[in-house]
């Protein structure tokens, strides 16, 4: 959720966005198809399929995955299937967190392994060696040049884009008048994400739109927002649900919000995994990406390209029980 590939593809994807209609967008890079030499291992048959789900932090962001993965393993005991998938969050989102997990489920003679990679290059040895005892897939954040099966998730060049799509029909900032400045860094910190709003807005009295990348980001500027003399001259768009965003979208601190599917993840990947353990390689899919996709809140009314986040939250109460 907070790698570098990831802020880089939502960057590209907002600056294509911002681009005026006669403008072509910058194509993202297609799907490639599974490659032969990735094996899927069979579990043996008759026997309970032991699964985990990784997070990369223990955020609120990851409860409505974990509610994904209860979801499906519910369905699956209905029918009769024997599955268990357990959901590890590492508690200070370190990659040596996540390694140990990766080390830990191996040895424990896990089925399969969804993980949301922090660091997708450095982990590759990690994941390299897992896969080949086990089915190991992303969620989330991926890892391409490891040796894993698929990642699930969102597309973060489009997620960018239909922000950045979003901001111009909205108006947030004039027309042929974007210039996207230098991204502030926080290194996942709550409290110097909300430092460096409250310092944009006190030290640049030409910036007129905020742009949070991660969950996080909605509810500093929401707060930094609140309590600042341009709270109605600045504008904001971010990314993902957080209560704060939410709450800011329906007061108009926060304009609008593009919102990933964690559910989804939780639940495709539960699924995905159960049937690579059973089925093997006839399970594994055509692309070696499948994007969740996103959708686009605002305080308006519902429509084909937006939501509005009363029935958002609706929807996202139902995902929650």
């Amino acid at each position: 959720m907070f790698s570098a590939d990831n802020a880089r593809e939502r960057y590209r994807g907002i600056q294509d966005g911002l681009k005026s209609e006669a403008r072509p967008a910058t194509a993202p890079a297609a799907a490639s198809a599974a490659p032969a030499n990735r094996t899927v291992k069979k579990a043996e048959a008759g026997k309970t399929i032991r699964l985990a789900f990784v997070t990369n932090n223990p955020s609120e962001f990851w409860k409505l995955a974990s509610n994904g993965v209860k979801k499906y393993v519910d369905e699956a005991t209905a029918r009769g299937e024997k599955v268990t998938v357990d959901v590890k969050m590492p508690q200070n989102g370190t990659v040596a967190e996540q390694n140990q997990f990766l080390e830990d489920l191996v040895a424990q003679g896990y089925d399969g392994i969804a993980i949301s990679v922090i660091a997708p290059e450095a982990q590759v040895p990690e994941i390299d060696r897992a896969s080949a005892k086990t089915n190991v897939i992303c969620h989330d954040s991926d890892a391409p040049k490891s040796k894993r099966l698929v990642y699930i998730g969102t597309n973060n060049y489009e997620a960018g884009r239909r922000l950045g799509q979003q901001i111009r029909a909205m108006k947030l900032v004039p027309d042929g008048e974007v210039n996207l400045l230098q991204p502030k860094e926080d290194n996942k910190d709550t409290k110097a994400a909300q430092t460096n709003v409250e310092d944009v807005l006190t030290g640049q009295s030409d910036v007129k739109l905020l742009i949070g990348l991660w969950s996080y980001n909605g509810p500093a500027i929401a707060d930094a927002l609140g309590s600042s003399p341009r709270k109605n001259e600045v504008k904001a768009a971010v990314f993902d649900e957080e209560e704060g965003t939410l709450d800011a979208i329906e007061k108009g601190t926060i304009q609008c919000t593009v919102v990933q599917k964690p559910y989804q993840f939780g639940y495709q990947s539960s699924k995905l995994l159960h049937e690579l353990a059973t089925k093997g390689e006839s399970a594994l899919p055509a692309s070696d990406k499948i994007d969740t996709g996103v959708e686009v809140i605002t305080s308006g009314p519902t429509s084909d390209k937006t939501k509005n986040v009363a029935q958002f939250r609706k929807e996202l109460a139902e995902q929650k029980k």
